[in-house]
């Protein structure tokens, strides 16, 4: 099924010009090679785009600007329509991809026979390194799902023929879009299966969780609130 399938990598990126670089260099040092990097700045006030404007002449990377702030779900599927590819993956600008990340996750999807994967990720929280999601990926998606959303968004991977019919990241959400676009894959009966190994470094400082917080549990409250509803139905 994935056998030298094409995958674009999809990231939107903000105001992060101290991760950024690192963020890139670890998409361009996958051992998978049929790769692309796609990179949309949502108009950074910093030196991002300039710095990820100088990767522009990898044969493997194109870079876009926005002409002004849209946000990050209406990025996303914009980053979605450009790219040309079996499968997309996200990469977090200030996060970071192992380098066997791709190449292992195809390799699961393969023998799993699944449409859709996410992986564990390190972390690093006072000094120690810990690894998510910690317990529930043992569990039913379909149970934790209601109780929050228990995938990385970063380690996504994902056939884009699928995430084009799910109609990509729901733009009402300005927040919270991957634990709606989890949702509504779980809430079709379609299988996500999370790779039991850490192939991700997840920045748990200062990133849009973290200075948003409020705003994104507004957003994650409604979806759960809907998940619930129909599961009970």
């Amino acid at each position: 099924m994935t056998k030298n399938s094409k995958v674009t990598v999809i990231m939107a990126v903000f105001n992060d010009e101290a991760r950024v670089k690192n963020s890139i260099e670890s998409i361009l040092g996958q051992t998978y090679q049929n790769i692309e990097l796609l990179i949309l700045d949502d108009n950074s006030s910093d030196k991002t785009f300039d710095i990820c404007d100088s990767y522009s002449n990898e044969s493997n990377v194109n870079v876009f600007r926005n002409p002004k702030n849209i946000g990050l779900t209406k990025s996303l599927n914009k980053l979605i329509e450009m790219s040309d590819c079996d499968f997309i993956a996200r990469q977090d600008s200030d996060d970071i991809s192992y380098p066997t990340r791709i190449e292992k996750q195809l390799d699961f999807m393969d023998v799993n026979k699944v449409l859709v994967s996410t992986t564990r990720a390190h972390i690093n929280n006072q000094s120690r390194k810990k690894i998510r999601p910690r317990y529930s990926h043992y569990l039913s998606n379909k149970l934790v799902i209601n109780l929050k959303n228990p995938f990385i968004h970063g380690t996504l991977l994902i056939d884009k023929a699928l995430l084009k019919k799910m109609g990509g990241y729901d733009e009402r959400y300005y927040f919270a879009q991957d634990f709606k676009l989890f949702s509504s894959l779980i809430n079709e009966n379609i299988e996500i299966k999370t790779l039991n190994e850490p192939l991700y470094f997840l920045n748990t400082e200062d990133n849009l969780s973290t200075k948003y917080k409020s705003k994104q549990k507004k957003y994650s409250k409604e979806i759960l609130r809907e998940n619930r509803k129909l599961f009970l139905q």
